[in-house]
C-alpha cells in the first residue's frame, strides 16, 4: 500500500503536559532519539515495535508504554498495515526520574484501566474548556503508574564515579544550541575524540550526534508548538538553517517542521468513541 502519514500535535494548557501527539503512519521509522519528557503512548491500530536500553520491546493495541526520558529508542511499524497512536509527554512533575530505571525494565503494561484513562485523558485534551477534567485524569493517570513502578524502585549504590560518556552528555547538554565539535569537546573532557564516541555510545545506545541533534528535534517542535515560524525555530533550535533542521526534523518525525506545526491544533479526537465523555470514572 501506499505510504501515509497523518500526524497531529498540540500543547494543552494543562500543568505537567509537555505535548499531545496523534499520528498515523504506514512505513515511517523512527531512528533512536531521546526526549526530555516521559512518553506515554497507546496503539489504536496497528503495533509499534521498538528498541529500549538495547532491548526489543513491542506495544500491540491493548497496552500502555512508558518510555522514560533521556533514554535513547526507535520505533517502527510492526504491521503491513502500519500503526495508529496517541502519546503524551508528560514532565517530571508527574513521575520523577526516579522511575527511569523501573520504567526501562518493564516499558510495556498490560493495565485495562490504565489504558481507559489514558484514553479519556486523550479525549479531555482536545476539548478546550475541559483543562480541569484533564488535569484530574492526569492525577490518577500519575497514580496508577506509580503504583506499577514503585514495587520496582531500587535504591542503587553511589557509584563509583560517573565515567566521560556522562561527561560528555553533561557537556552536550550544556551547550546544545553551540556547534561545539567533537575534537573541542575531547580538549575539554581531556579523551581522545574516538574514545568519547566509543564510550558515549556504549553506555547510552547513541552515537553523540545522534543524540544532540534529537534533543535539537524535541526543542524545536516545542517552539513550533508555541507558534514560533519554523525559519526562527531553526536558529532558536540550534540548526544551521531552515533546511537543516527540515532534514532531521522528517528523519526523526516523519513530517516536516511546517506541516508539524499547521498539523498543530486539538483533532476532532478519533478515539472518541472508545473513550467518551461523562463524569471522572475513575476507572
Amino acid at each position: 500500500m501506499a505510504s501515509q502519514q497523518q500526524v497531529s500535535a498540540w500543547r494543552p494548557a494543562v500543568p505537567g503536559v509537555v505535548e499531545v501527539l496523534h499520528a498515523h503512519f504506514t512505513e515511517h521509522a523512527y531512528p533512536m532519539h531521546v526526549h526530555d519528557a516521559w512518553t506515554v503512548l497507546i496503539v489504536d491500530d496497528g503495533a509499534v515495535r521498538y528498541d529500549l536500553d538495547r532491548h526489543e520491546r513491542g506495544t500491540p493495541n491493548g497496552t500502555v508504554s512508558l518510555l522514560p526520558p533521556h533514554v535513547p529508542h526507535n520505533g517502527s511499524p510492526a504491521t503491513a498495515h502500519g500503526f495508529r497512536k496517541r502519546v503524551l509527554y508528560l514532565d517530571t512533575t508527574q513521575l520523577d526520574t526516579d522511575f527511569i530505571g523501573p520504567a526501562v525494565d518493564g516499558p510495556d503494561l498490560t493495565d485495562p484501566v490504565l489504558r481507559r484513562r489514558v484514553g479519556r485523558l486523550h479525549t479531555a485534551l482536545a476539548r478546550p474548556g475541559d483543562e480541569l477534567e484533564a488535569e484530574s485524569r492526569l492525577a490518577l493517570i500519575g497514580e496508577r503508574l506509580r503504583e506499577h513502578l514503585r514495587p520496582r524502585l531500587t535504591v542503587p549504590a553511589s557509584p563509583p564515579g560517573r565515567g566521560i560518556a556522562h561527561d560528555l552528555r553533561d557537556l552536550l547538554d550544556a551547550r546544545l544550541l553551540e556547534a561545539t565539535t567533537l575534537d573541542r569537546a575531547a580538549r575539554l573532557l581531556h579523551a581522545h575524540p574516538a574514545h568519547l564516541v566509543r564510550a558515549f555510545s556504549a553506555a547510552f545506545g547513541i552515537a553523540p550526534h545522534q543524540y544532540v541533534m534529537s534533543r535539537r528535534v524535541d526543542l524545536a517542535r516545542r517552539l513550533l508548538l508555541g507558534g514560533r515560524p519554523p525559519g526562527e525555530v531553526a536558529t532558536a533550535a540550534g540548526f544551521y538553517d531552515q533546511s537543516h533542521l527540515t532534514r532531521h526534523f522528517k528523519r526523526v518525525l516523519g513530517t516536516t517542521p511546517g506541516r508539524y506545526a499547521r498539523a498543530g491544533r486539538r483533532p476532532s479526537t478519533e478515539g472518541r468513541a472508545l473513550c467518551g465523555p461523562g463524569s471522572l470514572d475513575p476507572a
